[in-house]
């Protein structure tokens, strides 16, 4: 049975404030819990409404929930039979072999975790964000990911700082850029990808090396824009096609 403690905790975590003040995350779904246990992410509690999910899990970590506790719990409207605690793992040193992929000041959470499953997809093994980016631990980011999460890596930088001082070409997605599939794009190289409603931001815009754009073939040519993690799928795409 779960004590009054224990769903203060759990539910707090949904707030980054509590988050970062326990150094703890919640993960919920069997696939994205078994890819952090593989990816020796630290489980601090595990409670299922199954007994036999997760047999690996000691007794004294694992917890048997009713359908009902698990709903005071859960971040979904619909739970799922299991939601794990991990701690906040400590950040590792940033990589800058190959492309990075830039985010500056994506919001949503289906969003990001989308993006970081696709670069988890097409073998880009470092994210930088801005800090006004939403945070990698939100329990929905965690869920879209699908487990990507355990083998992308995500820092948070000032991110107009880190272009001023890359040598590597950066690109920047405009409505207004040059044809991407007219481009002879690098191996190594920074991709940035905008805020969902306004785009990259003027004091990323003037950083950037070469705008680049994904062409509208539509008749009517009255959509406004892609969703930005399916934009990320296609410029993600392109950037790998000659590798």
């Amino acid at each position: 049975m779960l004590s009054k403690n224990q769903i203060k905790l759990i539910t707090s975590l949904q707030h980054k404030k509590y988050r970062l003040q326990h150094q703890l995350f919640i993960a919920e779904g069997i696939k994205v819990i078994d890819e952090l246990l593989d990816a020796e992410y630290v489980l601090h509690q595990l409670f299922v409404t199954n007994s036999s999910l997760f047999t690996q899990v000691s007794s004294i970590k694992k917890h048997l929930v009713s359908d009902t506790e698990m709903q005071k719990i859960s971040c979904l409207a619909t739970p799922s039979s299991c939601l794990a605690v991990f701690e906040i793992p400590a950040e590792k040193p940033m990589q800058t072999n190959g492309l990075v992929l830039a985010l500056d000041n994506v919001r949503d959470p289906g969003n990001f975790g989308t993006i970081i499953r696709l670069c988890d997809w097409y073998g880009v093994s470092q994210i930088v964000c801005s800090k006004e980016t939403v945070d990698l631990y939100n329990p929905k980011v965690v869920m879209a990911t699908m487990g990507s999460i355990a083998r992308v890596q995500v820092s948070y930088i000032d991110l107009e700082n880190y272009l001023q001082n890359t040598n590597l070409p950066i690109y920047g997605t405009f409505m207004d850029g040059i044809n991407v599939y007219q481009q002879q794009l690098p191996v190594q190289g920074i991709l940035v990808m905008g805020n969902e409603a306004n785009g990259i931001s003027k004091n990323i815009e003037r950083l950037v090396t070469h705008k680049i754009a994904i062409p509208r073939f539509g008749t009517h040519q009255k959509t406004e824009s892609l969703n930005v993690a399916s934009a990320t799928a296609i410029f993600l795409s392109e950037f790998k096609r000659n590798c």
